[in-house]
């Protein structure tokens, strides 16, 4: 399609805008108003108008004449025009539109620009219709009187050069004498005063845009607009600082720091990165830093990620270019931003903390003595350390090191440095660290391996990169081989020296996960795996700690991978430790039974039975035992435990999991070619296992019924999932998902442990005692969290049936920060898998509150709708509507659903045809209008059409008894 109009002509883009520039501009010189009114159909046209301004309107009728016309022409009920189209050629569009704006001022500076006819023309125009009540016009007019003015705003600072080159030329000349001399100087003169009028009309273009349209659309209703006035201040100041590097036009960037849109608070602050990141402007910013810091320094906590983000990055440069700006205290707030979970945010705050606190010049006390080989390191090494102490989250080291990976990598992977800060001894010169440094520098070792070796964030930051770059490949293979070839030497010696630490220790025994196992046999090092053997299994007879136990165990299971050289090695050194692991175990289980009837056990026997209960179970969990016959010993304790009651809890644990790793590890062992002797005796153990944790759920001891319910959880989450890996036989001793009973002890139990308060004692504590109280209290929680989350993956896999999940809904209001995540995840995966029976999960917990809510009212007197229980209904309902999100359409039968179910309850019960009496749960509809918003269009129809099936014509509406029905019929009429 050939382009005929100067709006087809740019929106194509197919010419070079320059040359359609110039093609206006000289059509303007021959005919001044033709030019001129395809210039004004051009704005009209792409505001999405599809009125024409004739030239016998653009002659005879005034502007605003003009502008009601083209008003009328407008579809108002059509919201979509150019600029919000979205596609790449709409893109496009917006691109050339700005940039055809651009190019007409920079093209029209040397002749037209000053003709008073054109700008005069352009500036009313576009002023007007900024004034227009419909928001195409509004939009893309404030859009163009904008980048009109910032591209007017570089026509002046060209002209001030000049007019200041003209000045000095004029000066130099004026030394000189003489008749030439003279003539120079008038021509100088001529030119300074030309430049200074251009200046003057220039300057009276630049007042009439900012007067006429910045002032009254910095403050319009349309974001959109908002976003695009603030942008452009920002390029004016730093553009031309000396016309708009003042107070008087920063403080419109200061006020919309507190806009409600984050797309206009973005621009604030990115206006602002340009100014701050100049030195040479900061100096004259002193006046708006001390009114806006504090607004600034809260916005890293901003609820728009991009907005925190910015604003972290702003605040780097105010800390950088200002003195003294960020008092202390402001530092520690926004240093602790490397711990959130949003990564581009940390990331910020890494840059924040790495140039402010690590990479600072050091004071004495954190200074290295001597200096030496890792002076420079080991000085930053203290100050992160201090800093990861101080901050006290030391469960977030990972965070932490993420978040300074992209500013400190250099450092960070100095791990030669870290260990031999770890090694060294005080006498050997220099400070010691002491011993929670120690351990702090240990979780970084283990962080930084971790970050270098995975080449991704760690769990929470962000999904992993799906493929690596060829470079991040290459950088990662090589880090892996720099962390084997040092820790397969040193790692020995800190197991060594660390011995007795068990939180050091199970730190430590995870860095060989990140090895390269190869380089063990290719460098011909393995002395120094026998070095590290023996102070693993020194480690195992030393701890009967449960995490250290465990990283020794993963630490053969890696060690012992049978495609690689060293295999037959540690293969040697894992059976040796597990033989000596059991033999001391049979001797003491040994022991046990050979004593009388009545076995008390003393305190040293129960620690040594513990320990060793603990390290085969340890090592069970990663490696078979099945060999030793561990099931039958662990059976026959815990068959004693349920008959006799004797054994102490710190037996029964560790007892419980041997017995679970047995079974599990005979699961596995499950294939097509097992006999079916070997299926039905294993079916066997199996329900014979899952009653012995049944009957523990009733234990007095409450570790003990917490540890059973999880095994319990774990091992039918388990047997329910096994049939698409076992064959056809092995499927029928699988059939044990579990009983309508089995399912209801469970609830039980979820309800009794976790849900049920229980009743706190006043006491006098002292401030210790209230540290320790409320450590236990965090424990406690997290003991109930991890029950919950283990029954509700139970009804997220179908393991137990899905209306189960109404017990727990009821809940989700009232302990919404204790438990609030974990039930909205299970019913978010629950709809996932099944949208209607979630909706049917859903109305059955509504009606199960309010039967019993109307079960505890007076019968003569009704429901009461004020009450606290029928308030918190409807608030729960309410949440429930919340989490069907926007996308009205992808959940539209489950909403429709739950209208349908809602509609029968209430009506449930009714006497008489045609609902003349009363129903009694009639109150239900306010319950269920909480989701009426949710509904399509058609689909309140259909409901409302529903509805009517269970309601006479007229309304019986005697009094307040019937003003649900009535609420309800609104909200679908709505």
């Amino acid at each position: 399609v050939e382009a005929v109009t100067l709006f087809e002509v740019v929106s194509m883009g197919k010419r070079a805008m320059q040359s359609v520039v110039d093609d206006w501009v000289e059509a303007y010189k021959q005919d001044r108003n033709v030019a001129l009114l395809d210039l004004i159909n051009f704005f009209i046209q792409c505001s999405g108008c599809q009125g024409m301004v004739t030239a016998e309107m653009f002659q005879s009728l005034h502007k605003k004449d003009v502008m009601q016309k083209m008003t009328e022409t407008f579809d108002e009920d059509n919201e979509d025009y150019p600029l919000i189209r979205t596609g790449p050629y709409w893109k496009k569009f917006k691109a050339n539109f700005c940039e055809f704006i651009a190019v007409l001022v920079q093209q029209c500076q040397c002749s037209i620009l000053y003709d008073s006819y054109l700008m005069d023309t352009i500036i009313s125009l576009l002023t007007g219709l900024a004034d227009s009540m419909v928001r195409a016009f509004r939009h893309t007019s404030t859009l163009a009187a904008m980048k009109l003015l910032t591209a007017v705003v570089s026509v002046h600072l060209n002209l001030d050069v000049s007019k200041h080159n003209a000045q000095r030329l004029y000066e130099v000349e004026k030394r000189r004498s003489g008749k030439k001399t003279d003539y120079r100087l008038d021509q100088l003169e001529r030119k300074r005063k030309e430049y200074e009028q251009k200046l003057l009309e220039i300057q009276n273009m630049m007042n009439a845009v900012f007067k006429g349209t910045f002032l009254n659309r910095y403050r319009d209703v349309i974001p959109e607009i908002r976003a695009t006035c603030i942008e452009e201040i920002g390029s004016w100041i730093k553009t031309y600082p000396d016309a708009f590097l003042n107070d008087s036009y920063l403080k419109y960037i200061g006020w919309m720091l507190y806009d409600k849109q984050a797309e206009v608070r973005l621009k604030c602050l990115l206006g602002l990165q340009g100014i701050y990141s100049r030195k040479e402007l900061v100096s004259r910013m002193d006046l708006f830093t001390s009114r806006f810091k504090d607004r600034i320094v809260s916005m890293p906590l901003d609820k728009d990620h991009e907005v925190a983000v910015q604003a972290m990055k702003l605040l780097m440069l105010m800390s950088q270019n200002c003195e003294d700006v960020l008092s202390a205290e402001d530092c520690e707030t926004l240093y602790q931003f490397v711990y959130t979970t949003h990564r581009p945010l940390a990331v910020a705050a890494g840059e924040f903390l790495y140039k402010r606190l690590l990479s600072h010049e050091g004071d004495e006390e954190v200074q290295p003595k001597g200096g030496g080989k890792f002076g420079a390191s080991t000085d930053q090494l203290k100050r992160l350390i201090r800093f990861f102490l101080e901050s006290e989250l030391h469960k977030h080291v990972a965070y932490l090191i993420d978040s300074l990976w992209d500013w400190a990598g250099n450092f960070l992977k100095d791990w030669e440095c870290m260990t031999t800060l770890l090694l060294k001894n005080a006498e050997e010169g220099g400070e010691a660290l002491s011993d929670a440094h120690e351990s702090a520098l240990i979780e970084i070792i283990l962080a930084t391996v971790r970050e270098a070796a995975e080449g991704h964030p760690p769990v929470g930051r962000g999904a992993a990169k799906k493929f690596l770059s060829v470079k991040e490949k290459k950088i990662q293979l090589e880090d892996c081989t720099k962390i084997t070839e040092h820790f397969i030497m040193v790692l020995p010696q800190l197991l060594a020296k660390y011995s007795t630490d068990a939180q050091k220790v199970a730190n430590l025994l995870q860095i060989p996960q990140y090895y390269d196992l190869d380089v063990y046999s290719t460098g011909h090092l393995e002395k120094h795996l026998d070095d590290l053997l023996r102070e693993v299994k020194d480690i195992v007879d030393k701890h009967s700690d449960v995490s250290v136990l465990e990283a020794s165990s993963r630490t053969y299971y890696i060690l012992c991978s049978e495609e690689i050289a060293i295999y037959s090695q540690v293969d040697h050194a894992r059976t040796q430790l597990i033989d000596e692991l059991m033999r001391e175990l049979n001797q003491l289980l040994d022991g046990f039974w050979q004593k009388e009837e009545g076995f008390c056990m003393d305190a040293g026997e129960i620690s040594r039975m513990h320990s060793a209960l603990r390290r085969v179970a340890a090592f069970h969990n990663a490696h078979d035992l099945t060999k030793w016959n561990l099931y039958d010993k662990t059976l026959r304790l815990l068959v004693f435990e349920m008959e006799r009651r004797h054994l102490p809890v710190l037996v029964i644990l560790p007892t419980l999991q041997c017995m679970y790793f047995s079974l599990l590890w005979q699961l596995a062992a499950v294939s097509e070619n097992s006999p079916k002797e070997t299926l039905f005796s294993l079916r066997r153990e199996l329900r014979r296992f899952s009653q012995i944790c049944m009957s523990f759920l009733h234990h007095k001891e409450k570790d003990v019924r917490e540890q059973a319910f999880m095994i319990l959880c774990d091992w039918l989450l388990i047997l329910s999932h096994q049939d698409s890996n076992s064959n056809e036989e092995a499927v029928g001793l699988l059939d044990c998902l579990p009983s309508t009973s089995l399912q209801e002890k469970l609830l039980l139990f979820i309800q009794e442990h976790v849900f049920m308060e229980e009743e706190e004692e006043s006491k006098d504590l002292t401030e210790q005692e209230e540290r320790q109280d409320e450590s236990c209290k965090l424990d406690d929680l997290h003991k109930k969290r991890s029950l919950l989350a283990a029954y509700c993956k139970l009804i997220v896999y179908n393991v137990v049936e899905m209306t189960a999940a109404a017990e727990i809904y009821k809940y989700y209001v009232k302990t919404y920060n204790d438990f609030g995540d974990i039930i909205k995840e299970t019913l978010s995966k629950t709809r996932h898998s099944n949208k209607i029976q979630s909706a049917k999960t859903l109305i059955l917990c509504l009606q199960q509150l309010f039967q019993t809510h109307a079960e505890s009212q007076d019968s003569s007197s009704g429901v009461d709708f004020s009450s606290a229980s029928f308030t918190n209904m409807k608030e729960l309902a309410r949440r429930f509507s919340l989490t069907f999100g926007w996308d009205q359409m992808k959940f539209r039968e489950s909403v429709a659903m739950i209208h349908k179910e809602g509609i029968e309850f209430a009506f449930q019960g009714a006497a008489g045809v045609g609902g003349k009496c009363l129903p009694p749960n009639l109150g239900f509809l306010l319950i269920i209008s909480e989701f009426s918003n949710k509904l399509l269009k058609p689909d309140k129809r259909l409901v409302y059409a529903y509805l009517q099936r269970f309601v006479a014509e007229p309304l019986p509406c005697r009094g307040d008894e019937w003003q649900p029905l009535i609420c309800y019929r609104n909200s679908l009429l709505a």
